[in-house]
């Protein structure tokens, strides 16, 4: 589901052998430290669905509220042997405050019994997300597998520790107290040692009236958590002084006006400066680590996305180094297809302003850079020569983002035009590696704004050197693609409740593909959901090898896919966990 679509509901060490904690086989995030989704064994055959489990009941109340859209992203479903460990949520989303305080979530131990898989536990969190549906998609509730156990958000910037085999509560890490205004932010991290990394954000009043960006944030931090439940922690605010732009003044470029289109609205013009708010962590960000030790982690100013950095953290939670995401690009107004760009030429439909400064964003009229946007899940990871892979947003292109790598030292090295919403798998591949992303040429959503006028939707028609195409593609570690599987199908299908599936041909272009994290299995095979409700498996070499259908999930959240020890695909479509295998 593309990022434009939001505007129309609301308007208030080596890959081969990942490092793994205590033998859980996928215990967190895209199943290792590194992030690397790649866990060494092979996938079975999508022969047929072997479960599903339905762990969301507020669909109809989340797609009520936007229109039909799912706004929400999802927890990984977690797996240990026979175990498997996957969120849940209840509640009804107020369609008229659509706050995110409403809803309740909680974790759920299932255990394969011969051919069921059963539930054995149940346990119901505190935790709420901060915000509503008017300030961002709704965040993740993420846990992960340490120690013998599940660790879960909870209220107050806390984490839960429960027993794995009955979740039984165990202990509360509660290092702010029991300050209503903490939030944690994002997946849990767990190290080959058994140590926990996991974010967590502060605003005086979200715990009352739940608006995020009506005031400006008072901290955040990075919080470091040892298996005996002893937490330490460091500042954004305090590491990022210096560095960052002041919160309190407006300090911060902002965009031009859509009375001022066609952008930019002069060669000379520059936009309005706007206030930037504290520098603080970025919401939904699992923490990065090298195999050195090194934390890494996405930080943003409150109030302007487009002020972010990417941070590295010593082991001992010491600034290591901080590079922005600024300024980064050169595919922006007037730069051809050809040449690297994306949109239509200058005074064309969907182009820039004819004498646009060639290359510029053109809602600022400076160099692009990459955004952070708390709609997203993104989260770094680390490749095996220790560079570093993120996918920012931007709007300018068609809203796809950009994926940018970095070398250890924090120096920019290169981005490809496709980034939002994702964390790429990282491949060892004899010596070298590549990465494996959801690459979106979205159409629908107009090249840098949302004028029909001046920025068409209609993509393939005003911009035939670049056309709307859905794609998972292979890049090598340089960011040069090796391979793309285009989505193909035209046809949106529904299962019976007799069992048979009817299908009406409604999408000539395909279908998106509504992951934002893959597995790929030891012999290459890439697994990725589409919004057409097919899981699909990817050779090596790019081509089809099996599908299945699930469920058509138009609109669909982002939903992330992982592997069993057995080779069992764990698939996600509109709240239900599927299981598919041979």
């Amino acid at each position: 589901m593309r990022f434009a679509l939001r505007n129309i509901a609301i308007t208030a060490a080596t890959l081969a052998v990942p490092t793994l904690a205590f033998g859980q086989f996928w215990p967190q995030w895209m199943v290792n430290p590194q992030h690397t989704g790649t866990p060494g064994v092979a996938g079975q055959n999508l022969n047929r669905i072997l479960a599903s489990v339905t762990y969301d009941g507020t669909i109809a109340s989340e797609r009520a509220a936007t229109g039909g859209d799912l706004l929400v992203h999802y927890q990984v479903p977690l797996i240990d042997g026979n175990r498997v460990f996957m969120e849940f949520k209840t509640g009804t989303l107020n369609p008229n405050t659509v706050d995110f305080a409403d809803l309740t979530w909680g974790e759920r131990g299932f255990q394969w019994q011969g051919t069921q898989l059963v539930q054995v536990w149940s346990y119901t969190s505190d935790w709420k997300a901060p915000g509503n549906l008017g300030d961002f998609w709704e965040p993740v509730f993420h846990a992960t597998l340490a120690n013998g156990a599940v660790y879960m958000p909870g209220a107050n910037g806390s984490i839960i520790k429960v027993n794995e085999t009955t979740g039984a509560l165990i202990a509360r890490i509660s290092p702010f107290g029991t300050d209503p205004d903490t939030y944690e932010a994002g997946p849990i991290t767990v190290d080959g040692s058994g140590n926990l990394y996991y974010n967590a954000v502060r605003e005086i009043g979200l715990g009352t009236d739940h608006e995020f960006f009506n005031k400006d944030a008072t901290d955040s931090w990075l919080v470091k958590v040892t298996p005996a439940g002893v937490a330490t922690m460091v500042s954004y605010k305090t590491v990022l002084d210096g560095i960052a732009l002041p919160g309190t003044s407006n300090a911060c470029l902002g965009t031009f006006a859509n009375s001022q289109l066609p952008w930019p609205p002069s060669p000379s013009a520059n936009p309005p400066h706007v206030n930037c708010g504290t520098a603080r962590v970025a919401l939904n960000i699992a923490p990065a680590l090298a195999t050195d030790g090194t934390i890494y982690s996405i930080a943003r100013q409150h109030l302007d996305s487009r002020y972010p950095f990417l941070v590295a953290f010593n082991p001992d939670l010491t600034l290591k180094w901080a590079s922005s995401l600024r300024a980064r690009f050169n595919d922006g107004c007037g730069v051809p297809v050809s040449a690297g760009g994306i949109l239509p030429p200058n005074g064309s439909p969907g182009g820039c302003r004819v004498g646009a400064n060639l290359g510029v964003d053109p809602a600022t009229n400076d160099t692009p850079g990459g955004r952070v946007l708390d709609d997203s899940s993104s989260s770094p990871a680390v490749g095996p020569d220790g560079s570093i892979f993120y996918g920012a947003y931007s709007r300018y292109n068609y809203a796809q983002g950009h994926m940018m790598k970095w070398d250890k030292n924090g120096n920019f090295l290169k981005a490809y035009i496709f980034g939002w919403d994702e964390t790429p798998a990282i491949v060892n591949s004899g010596g070298s590696f590549s990465i494996v992303i959801k690459d979106n040429n979205y159409g629908g959503v107009g090249s840098y704004c949302n004028d029909e006028t001046n920025c068409p939707v209609e993509r393939t028609a005003t911009n035939p050197a670049s056309p709307t195409a859905l794609y998972i593609t292979k890049l090598d570690s340089d960011l040069n693609i090796q391979w793309r599987f285009k989505s193909t199908n035209t046809q949106s299908c529904t299962r019976q409740p007799n069992g048979t599936i009817t299908c009406v041909s409604d999408h000539p272009e395909g279908f998106e593909w509504c992951v934002n994290g893959h597995s790929v299995d030891s012999n290459g095979v890439v697994y990725a959901n589409s919004e057409d409700g097919n899981l699909y498996a990817i050779d090596q070499n790019g081509n089809l090898k099996m599908k299945i259908f699930q469920q058509l999930a138009l609109g669909a959240a982002y939903t992330p896919t992982s592997m069993g020890s057995d080779g069992k695909i764990y698939s996600q479509n509109a709240g239900i966990l599927f299981v598919v295998g041979n």
